[in-house]
C-alpha cells in the first residue's frame, strides 16, 4: 500500500486523509498555484508514532527525488492533522513544525516530532476549547524550504470585522516562523479591494500586484476567506499554507449554533422570509432550506441565504453588490430592494458592498443565466404543477409509508423527493418574480393616477370566478364548513397542509390534529363573522374605485383593465404555487417522521441536519450525539424575542436581547443610530408600508402567537411581529392589522386587502411601541399608525 504521495499527485479521495494543510496545498498545487514541491506522509504510514519500514523507504525515495530536482535544498516538516486548517478550527501554531533539516536522520526525527505533537498539552487544551475530540489523527507534510527574502501572512478579509473592503497582512525579512508563532510583530500592509491598491512599506510595493492577485485567486478557488502564509524569493511568490479564517466560522456542530453574521460585514434582512418562517428553525428545517436554496446560489463562496440564531436572513449586501456590478445606480438598488424584496432601507444605513472582481463576475454570469432560465421554466411549468401536485403528494405519502428498509427510504429521498422539492422552489421563485415586478409597477402607476387608497383597492379583488385566492382558503373554508357548505374532509384536503409555522418541519399540520377543525369551528361560533360579506363589500369598493378611474381616464380603461386582470391572475398563480410548495414541505416532514421510526430517534430527528439524517438511514447515527446540546440551544433561542428585521454586521442574539435600549427593527454597531429612532420627529407616529387602504380608530390587541387569538375581541387592532397563514383566521374579527415585518405584496397585506381590512405592514418596531389597550388611528393607505392614547 502506498502511504506517501506527492502534492501534485494526491487524488481527491486521499486529500481528506492528508489533513487540512496537506489537502489544501495539494489542491492549490494541482490548480497551478506556486506551492513548494513536496509530499504528504499519510496516517497509514505510521504504527502509533513510528514510521513503518515500508513507509520510510518511500519517504527516502521522495527525498532523493527532491534532492535531484533541487540540489542543495533543505526541508520543512509540518503537521497536517485531519482537523487542522479547517473552517471550524485552525490549530495555528499548536502542532510542531521543524524547518531547515537536510540529512535523512534529521528529517526522520523531525517527522516523529511533528507526529508526536498531536498529544501535546496545548493541542489537548485547544481541542477542548473548540469542542473537538482530543484523539487527533495526523499526516505530515515535507516540502522544499524556500530561502525567503520576505515571509508574511495575508488575510483576504478583515479577520476582526469580516469586512471585505481590505486585505490585511504583515511580513518580516527572511523566514516567517517567528511571525507565525507570534514572537515577532512584523511590518503591516494592506490592499484595498477590488482594485488592490497597496498601502505599506516601500520594499514590498514592487510585489503588490503579484501578491494581491495570488490571494484573490486563492480565495475564489477555495470558496472561503483565507489566512495565507507566503514567502517571496527573487520576485516569485510561494504559498506555504492557506487556511480558512476561523473567526468567520458560522457553524458549531456540537451545539447546532449557526450565526452567518460572522461570515463578513454584510447587511442582512428577513423582511422577505419573516412571514414564511416566523419562529426559530430546528437544524433539520434549516439544512433542508439551505440545501434547496443552495440550488439558487449564483455566487460561489457567498451564501445568498444565511442563518442568524436559528432564523433565515437574506444577504442584502450580496444582492446589492451584484446590481451595482451590473451598472445599476445606488438609487436603482434601493428601488429594487423595495420592489423585489419588500425592504425599505432606514435612513442613515449604508449597504456594505462585496468587492466582486471582474474575473469573479465573469465566472458568476453563467450561473445567473441558469437561474433566470430556471425561473422562466418554473413559470411555464406552473399550471402542470398546480394540477398534478395534490395527487403526487398522496402517491408519495403512500410510498414513504410502504418502504421496508432505511436504505430504500434514503434512496426515495434522493431520487424522488428532493428533486421534486427543488423543482417546486423554482416554480415558486418564477411565479414570485413574474407577479411581483408587474404588480409593483402597476401599483406605482395607480398611485400616481388615483392616489394610494384607490390604488390599494384596485390591486385587490384577486379572487374571481376562476377561483379563490389560495391565501384566503383557510379563513373562507372554515366559514363555509360552519355554514354546512363544505365538509371537514374536503376542507382538510384543500387546506389541511396550511397552518402556523408551515416551513418548520417539526410542527404538525392541521390535518395531523384530530380535533383541529372542531376547535376552529368552536372559535368561529364564539365570534362569527360573515367572511363572504366582507369579500362582497370589498368587491363593491373595487367596482366603485374602477368607476372613478373610468370617469377620470376613459381613454385608458381597456389597457388598464387588462393590466389589472393580468396582475390579479399572476397573484393567484403565485399564491397557489406557494400553497402547493407548502404541501411539499409537509411531505418532507412525513419523510422525516418515517426516518424517525426507522432510526428510533422519534422527535429528536428534527435536531439532526439533513446530511446526518441521511447518514443515520445509511447506518451511521453518530450525529445523534449532538442532539441534547442542540435541543438546549434551540429552547434558548425560542425564549428570545423576534430579532430585528435588518441586521448590519456581527450580531449576538443573546447580548442583543439583554440590551434595555435594543431596537426590534434594526441592529447596527452604530450606537447612535440604535438610540435615535431614525430621527423620527413625532414619537406618536409609527410608519410602515401601506398594506390595505382604510382608516380606523380602535384599541390595540398585541399578540405573539395565533394560538392566543381567543384574546382578540371583535373590532380590535391586531398588532404582532409577523404573520403566517395561521393568523389569517383572526383577520375577519380585526378592525385593522399592524405588523413589524411585511410588505405591500406580502401575504398578510394581500389577505387584508381582499377582506377590506386596513393594514400597515413592515413597521419594524410596532410591537415595541404598542401595548394591548392603546388607542390608535390606523391609516392603511398612508402606512401610518398614530397613537391616540397610551
Amino acid at each position: 500500500m502506498e502511504t506517501i504521495r506527492q502534492l501534485r499527485e494526491l487524488t481527491t479521495d486521499l486529500q481528506a486523509l492528508a489533513g487540512g494543510k496537506g489537502g489544501t496545498l495539494a489542491r492549490l498545487s494541482q490548480l497551478g498555484f506556486p506551492v513548494p514541491d513536496g509530499f504528504v506522509i499519510l496516517p497509514a504510514a505510521f504504527e502509533g508514532d513510528k514510521l513503518t519500514p515500508e513507509s520510510w523507504i518511500q519517504v527516502r525515495e521522495q527525498l532523493n527525488r527532491l534532492r535531484k530536482e533541487y540540489p542543495g535544498a533543505s526541508f520543512a516538516v509540518r503537521s497536517s492533522a485531519l482537523a487542522e486548517d479547517s473552517v471550524r478550527a485552525s490549530f495555528a501554531g499548536e502542532f510542531e513544525t521543524v524547518l531547515g533539516v537536510c540529512e535523512d536522520g534529521e528529517i526522520r526525527e523531525a517527522i516523529l516530532i511533528v507526529r508526536r505533537s498531536r498529544m501535546s498539552e496545548r493541542v489537548q487544551a485547544y481541542s477542548q476549547a473548540k469542542g473537538i475530540g482530543a484523539d487527533h489523527e495526523i499526516a505530515v507534510v515535507v516540502q522544499i524550504l524556500i530561502p525567503a527574502e520576505f515571509s508574511g501572512i495575508l488575510f483576504t478579509v478583515d479577520p476582526i470585522t469580516g469586512g471585505r473592503k481590505t486585505m490585511t497582512g504583515s511580513f518580516v525579512r527572511g523566514l516567517g516562523d517567528k511571525l507565525v508563532s507570534g514572537k515577532a510583530t512584523g511590518e503591516a500592509f494592506m490592499f484595498e479591494r477590488p482594485a488592490g491598491k497597496y498601502q505599506g512599506p516601500a520594499e514590498l510595493k514592487r510585489y503588490e500586484g503579484k501578491l494581491f492577485g495570488l490571494a484573490l485567486r486563492a480565495e475564489e478557488e477555495l470558496g472561503h476567506p483565507q489566512d495565507i502564509e507566503w514567502v517571496v524569493k527573487n520576485g516569485t511568490f510561494f504559498i506555504v499554507q492557506s487556511r480558512p479564517i476561523t473567526t468567520m466560522n458560522s457553524y458549531q456542530p456540537a451545539a447546532g449554533e449557526w450565526n452567518d453574521s460572522l461570515t463578513g460585514e454584510y447587511l442582512w434582512s428577513n423582511v422577505n422570509f419573516g412571514e414564511a418562517v416566523t419562529k426559530v428553525m430546528t437544524p433539520l428545517s434549516w439544512t433542508v432550506l439551505k440545501q434547496v436554496f443552495g440550488e439558487w446560489t449564483i455566487t460561489p463562496g457567498y451564501d445568498a441565504v444565511g442563518n442568524i440564531g436559528g432564523r433565515p436572513y437574506l444577504n442584502i449586501s450580496l444582492y446589492a453588490s451584484l446590481l451595482r456590478a451590473m451598472g445599476r445606480s445606488h438609487e436603482d438598488v434601493l428601488e429594487a430592494l423595495e420592489a423585489t424584496l419588500y425592504m425599505k432601507l432606514p435612513e442613515g444605513v449604508d449597504i456594505p458592498l462585496v468587492p466582486l472582481s471582474r474575473r469573479y463576475l465573469l465566472s458568476a454570469l453563467p450561473a445567473l443565466m441558469r437561474t433566470r432560465l430556471k425561473e422562466r421554466k418554473g413559470v411555464k411549468n406552473l399550471p402542470a404543477y398546480l394540477a398534478s401536485n395534490p395527487a403526487w403528494f398522496l402517491k408519495m405519502r403512500a410510498e414513504i409509508q410502504a418502504v421496508g428498509t432505511a436504505t430504500e427510504l434514503s434512496e426515495l429521498w434522493r431520487s424522488e423527493l428532493y428533486p421534486h422539492v427543488v423543482d417546486g422552489l423554482w416554480i415558486v421563485m418564477g411565479s414570485v418574480q413574474s407577479s411581483t415586478s408587474r404588480t409593483m409597477k402597476l401599483r406605482r402607476k395607480l398611485n400616481q393616477m388615483m392616489g394610494p387608497d384607490d390604488a390599494n383597492v384596485l390591486i385587490s379583488n384577486l379572487s374571481d370566478e376562476s377561483g379563490l385566492l389560495a391565501s384566503l382558503g383557510p379563513v373562507v373554508g372554515i366559514a363555509r364548513v360552519a355554514r354546512g357548505e363544505m365538509d371537514s374532509e374536503t376542507y382538510l384536503a384543500l387546506c389541511g397542509h396550511r397552518g402556523a409555522d408551515e416551513f418548520e418541519l417539526s410542527v404538525p399540520r392541521p390535518s395531523e390534529k384530530p380535533h383541529w377543525v372542531d376547535e376552529q369551528l368552536a372559535k368561529y361560533g364564539d365570534s362569527p363573522v360573515d367572511v363572504e360579506a366582507l369579500l362582497a363589500k370589498q368587491r363593491e369598493e373595487f367596482e366603485a374605485a374602477w368607476e372613478r378611474f373610468l370617469t377620470r381616464y376613459p381613454g385608458k380603461s381597456n389597457s388598464m383593465r387588462r393590466r389589472i386582470q393580468d396582475a390579479a391572475h399572476r397573484a393567484r398563480m403565485r399564491e397557489a404555487a406557494r400553497s402547493e410548495y407548502i404541501r411539499d414541505r409537509w411531505l418532507v416532514r412525513i419523510f422525516a417522521l418515517r426516518a424517525a421510526e426507522m432510526t428510533g430517534l422519534e422527535d429528536d430527528i428534527f435536531f439532526l441536519t439533513l446530511d446526518e439524517l441521511l447518514d443515520a438511514l445509511d447506518g451511521d447515527a453518530s450525529g445523534a450525539q449532538a442532539i441534547p446540546g442542540r435541543k438546549e440551544l434551540y429552547e434558548r433561542y425560542r425564549a428570545l424575542p423576534p430579532y430585528p428585521s435588518i441586521i448590519l454586521g456581527r450580531f449576538d442574539s443573546f447580548r442583543w436581547a439583554t440590551d434595555p435600549e435594543r431596537r426590534s427593527d434594526i441592529f447596527t454597531p452604530n450606537a447612535s443610530l440604535s438610540k435615535t429612532e431614525d430621527q423620527i420627529s413625532d414619537a406618536r407616529i409609527i410608519t410602515g408600508s401601506p398594506g390595505s387602504a382604510g382608516r380606523v380608530e380602535a384599541y390595540v390587541r398585541r399578540l405573539d402567537r395565533p394560538d392566543d387569538g381567543d384574546q382578540l375581541r371583535e373590532g380590535e387592532v391586531l398588532v404582532t411581529a409577523q404573520t403566517d397563514i395561521a393568523w389569517t383566521l383572526l383577520f375577519p374579527r380585526s378592525a385593522a392589522i399592524v405588523t413589524d415585518v411585511g410588505a405591500p405584496l406580502s401575504h398578510a397585506a394581500i389577505v387584508a386587502r381582499e377582506l377590506g381590512i386596513p393594514a400597515v405592514v413592515g413597521c419594524r418596531d410596532a410591537t415595541m411601541r404598542l401595548s394591548t389597550g392603546d388607542k390608535v388611528r390606523v391609516d392603511g393607505g398612508q402606512g401610518t399608525v398614530e397613537i391616540l392614547d397610551s
